[in-house]
């Protein structure tokens, strides 16, 4: 009958001798692993374990135990008892308590697989750096050699052996401080992982290959996170350790330490350095009274009781790379993992970092941590209103987590209830807030609060830039600094995540932190100091638009007297038309909203004025429609706010173009004819020139042939007698295309002849293009292909030399329908092609047709002629 291990245990014998065998060293090595277990069996469970194992005796097989036994020299027979630890995990909180049993027995305990004490390792190194034997430290020190060889393998060394070894090898104090180190713990401080963490699989992927590979092999693999408030740089380190430890068990056998270092914390300093080693070094087994003073000494005791162990560290919250770098080991088999909203710049200068950059969720993480929380079915049903949400959320982490908890905490409210709460403005951040956890507000409070007094202004008064995204040089004019401090201020809050960086030395605020903002501009700064603001920003854009306007279109007439800039504004000044028409490109989605600024601040003349430097590129250059008619919209009530009929005309005409543009003629005809009763009314000549040459443009898309003629030749008449060169190549553009539609084509080239001429002199691309294009299509209605393609590939060149996107879209459409002409079909769709992906861009409503007729360019000939092509090439 089986008794159980604790009967068994107690019938094992004491005697480490077995008997009837050889007492020779190597038998006695080997024979006495039996009664090593022995041993350690009736010291574990019937000395003062208490049966803590007797239920568990399997564990003993995952341990490797053996007992040496030598004789010493005074013919005492002395055990010195090696524990290797446990592979096993589930073995290691008995391991501990075991250790501390055997030390009080009087046993020397060596951890660490069987590796010599701390102190021992520190003196062999010692030794093998200064060429040095045992035997020859032994003459050193005074301490006669078989007392060393003992302290070697595993006896304590007595304190005036330790002082004398430290000073002979001159170690500073670093071996006194070692040899304090009686037994090392493992410790296990990482908080739980985050519940429900989804998403950044990744990041995730990322971070675990580098810890796992042991990054450079050359030292500690560290790996930082960085972004800005609540976006989940905790949670994602978090995870990540524990994935390692749960799926890696011995990866870091030793243990994990952690430390919030408080770099970002609503009340106190940043964590002391000092303070972490100190509790670090506790965790690790050092006595309290043997910790050296001094942020240095402590470093070094760290760095050396690491020097041999496989410890993950997790550093979490810190505040700057001075702070992190004393907490970071040298040995290769850890591996540190820091989280900081600020970018450790000084820190990857100095030590091998790999950075992770952490930014929002994607649409679908965002869906999914909603999702896990308010339930996947509810998340279905009411799809819609979930996708507003995330978007309200800003796919910022800590905002979802708190919104899905109240919808989660109202199961029978719709989520459209939330979501309008949210969409209410500057209120949203109120409902981004929990009673019994951290708010987004105060998320972003904490580092807001970190911040010096520039910086902090820098930050609230770029709320006040309405657009997406800003460049330096206008957020210098907004915040009234030089731009070179201006940039320093920005990228500092770029370091700490407040603002996002994008491509050509542009900002850009996550949604959520520019409400934050603005709420601090509101409380902080008054509302003079705001609306001067806005009229920096507004001067700002004003000048600059005209400065651009003007190197793309030196041929222009100016139309309005601008006043030198303020000195605190420094608009800026292009060295080409390409410069130019990069700064337009980046800037084009916010001019809108510039302008919509202006007016509501009282800006109307700026406002109206800018839309006037505009024209060129959104007009004539770049035609986006829809974002035309929102500008003239806008300009239109800045002018008649204003009262400036001069501006009004104008702007009606704008507003005319864009709907000629949008083939919207009905509505284009009745704003040139308000614009040209307000210019008459005013004797405005070089105003009535245009609004007549627009009306002239509209008759010929129309067809109104006589009507287009007699439109240009008023419009001739005044341009002339302005000596608007421009203006009067512009329609005699038009006085051609009345000619063709009369089939009176010679009259038509040599008039078009004429308009290239004069756009040529005076260096006009796009008119280039334009009078080009038409003789392109005089040579197609002759039956000239060859000749037609000729010219359009002329135009095409031009029209890209201007940058003119419609234009050139256009020239690409009758390229193709030439090539088709003249027997090359897969040419021309691969033209059409081309033209169909501008005019998309540009939201131009002859995409619809191009991508129709590409349709049809597939189709058998039979089937095209049964259908007919209502697409003209030459309209």
């Amino acid at each position: 009958m089986d008794r159980g291990p604790l009967a068994a245990a107690k019938e094992l014998p004491l005697s480490c001798r077995p008997p009837d065998r050889p007492v020779g060293r190597h038998s006695t090595y080997r024979n006495s692993l039996g009664c090593a277990r022995g041993l350690w069996i009736r010291w574990v469970i019937v000395g003062e374990g208490h049966g803590r194992w007797a239920d568990d005796f399997s564990v003993f097989d995952s341990a490797v135990v053996w007992v040496r036994f030598q004789l010493l020299l005074s013919g005492r027979l002395g055990p010195v008892i090696q524990v290797v630890r446990c592979a096993a995990p589930c073995a290691r909180t008995h391991y501990v308590w075991c250790s501390k049993f055997l030390v009080q027995k009087g046993a020397a305990v060596v951890e660490n697989g069987g590796t010599p004490s701390l102190f021992v390792e520190e003196l062999e190194r010692l030794l093998t750096q200064r060429n040095l034997s045992w035997r020859r430290l032994a003459d050193l020190v005074g301490y006669h050699p078989s007392w060393l060889s003992k302290v070697r393998h595993g006896a304590p060394p007595s304190a005036s052996l330790v002082k004398r070894c430290d000073d002979v090898l001159e170690a500073g104090g670093k071996l006194i401080e070692l040899a304090a180190v009686k037994y090392t713990h493992s410790p296990a401080q990482l908080p739980a992982p985050p519940a429900g963490f989804v998403g950044r699989e990744s990041d995730l992927l990322r971070l675990r290959s580098f810890l796992m590979g042991r990054g450079d092999a050359r030292g500690t693999p560290i790996v930082a996170i960085d972004g800005p408030p609540g976006v989940g740089k905790t949670a994602l380190a978090l995870r990540a350790a524990d994935e390692i430890i749960r799926s890696e068990p011995n990866a870091f056998p030793d243990g994990q330490l952690y430390a919030d270092l408080k770099g970002y914390a609503k009340t106190g300093l940043p964590a002391r350095s000092a303070d972490v080693l100190e509790e670090f070094l506790v965790s690790l087994g050092m006595p309290v009274q043997d910790i050296p003073a001094g942020t240095e000494r402590r470093a070094k005791l760290y760095r050396s009781l690491l020097s041999s162990r496989r410890v993950l560290i997790v550093l979490d919250n810190v505040a700057s790379s001075e702070q992190a770098e004393p907490l970071l080991p040298s040995a290769a088999g850890c591996a540190v993992v820091l989280t900081s909203r600020r970018r450790l710049s000084g820190l990857a200068m100095r030590v091998g970092v790999e950075r992770i950059l952490l930014q929002h969720l994607s649409e679908e993480e965002s869906l999914e941590i909603l999702a896990t929380v308010i339930g996947s079915g509810r998340a279905e049903a009411e799809a819609g209103a979930v996708a507003a949400l995330t978007e309200l959320c800003g796919r910022l982490p800590l905002a979802l987590r708190i919104a899905a908890d109240r919808v989660a905490a109202h199961p029978h409210h719709p989520i459209s209830e939330l979501v309008e709460e949210l969409a209410a403005g500057r209120q949203r951040l109120d409902g981004l807030a929990s009673h019994d956890s951290v708010t987004v507000r105060s998320a972003f409070e904490w580092s807001y609060c970190d911040l010096k007094d520039e910086e902090a202004r820098t930050f609230r008064f770029l709320s006040l830039h309405p657009g997406p995204h800003a460049g330096v040089a206008s957020i210098a004019a907004l915040i009234d600094r030089p731009v070179l401090e201006t940039q320093q201020l920005l990228q500092r809050l770029h370091e700490v995540h407040l603002l996002e960086g994008v491509s050509c030395s542009r900002y850009r605020f996550h949604d959520l932190l520019r409400l934050y903002a603005a709420e601090r501009l509101e409380s902080d700064d008054d509302a003079d100091q705001r609306k001067a603001a806005v009229g920096r920003l507004a001067d700002w854009y004003l000048h600059t638009s005209i400065a651009g306007a003007h190197t793309l279109v030196p041929f222009r007439v100016s139309l309005i007297d601008l006043p030198r800039p303020d000195r605190s504004i420094s608009p800026l000044h292009f060295e080409d038309d390409e410069a130019a028409l990069r700064w337009f490109d980046t800037e084009a989605a916010n001019f809108v909203r510039i302008l919509r600024l202006a007016v509501d601040h009282g800006f109307h003349e700026n406002a109206w004025k800018l839309a006037i430097g505009l024209y060129d590129y959104f007009c004539l250059l770049r035609k986006p429609g829809s974002i035309w008619l929102a500008i003239t919209a806008v300009a239109l009530k800045a002018a008649r706010a204003s009262g400036s009929r001069f501006a009004e005309g104008w702007l009606e005409t704008g507003v005319a173009e864009g709907y000629r543009w949008q083939r919207q003629y009905k509505r284009a005809q009745q704003h040139f004819e308000y614009s040209l009763a307000i210019r008459r009314q005013i004797r405005d000549p070089h105003g009535q020139a245009w609004t007549l040459g627009g009306m002239s443009f509209l008759a010929v898309d129309q067809g109104r042939w006589q009507e287009a003629h007699d439109r240009a030749q008023e419009a001739m008449t005044l341009f002339t007698g302005l000596a608007d060169h421009d203006g009067s190549a512009s329609v005699l553009l038009t006085l051609a295309d009345s000619y063709c539609g009369w089939h009176r084509y010679d009259q038509a080239l040599r008039t078009l002849g004429k308009a290239l001429d004069i756009f040529q002199e005076i260096r006009n691309y796009d008119g280039q293009g334009r009078a080009l294009t038409r003789m392109a299509g005089i040579h197609t209605a002759q039956g000239r292909h060859a000749s037609a393609l000729v010219c359009l590939e002329r135009a095409l060149e031009t029209r890209r030399a201007a940058g003119a996107r419609g234009g050139e879209a256009d020239c690409l459409y009758r390229y193709g329908c030439t090539l088709e002409r003249l027997g090359q079909p897969s040419r021309a769709v691969a033209s059409w092609k081309k033209a169909l992906s501008l005019y998309e861009e540009l939201g131009d409503v002859r995409a619809d047709e191009i991508r129709a007729r590409i349709e049809r360019s597939f189709l058998p000939r039979a089937e095209r002629q049964r259908r007919g092509d209502p697409m003209a090439c030459w309209s």
